[in-house]
């Protein structure tokens, strides 16, 4: 199961159930994906063929969203 969390400009932004416990969140679009921290700071963790311009507006998203995301993964894990 991958929760989606967010749907904005184009990216999905979700995470897998079952997956390590280090709070992240995935991000894919039609031209790729990426894994990005959450904490202790927003990090791009791995790429899989998104160019720099799309990992730039990633981040500047996760940025503007991180509580959100940060209380979802909270209220889905249960930590």
């Amino acid at each position: 199961m991958s929760p989606t969390v967010l749907k904005i400009r184009g990216f999905r932004f979700f995470f897998f159930s079952r997956e390590e416990e280090r709070m992240h969140i995935h991000v894919h679009c039609g031209d790729g994906e990426a894994k990005f921290w959450l904490e202790p700071e927003i990090q791009l963790a791995h790429n899989y063929s998104l160019s720099g311009s799309h990992l730039r507006e990633i981040e500047q998203l996760i940025k503007e969203h991180h509580h959100e995301f940060t209380n979802a993964w909270k209220n889905h894990f249960g930590t």
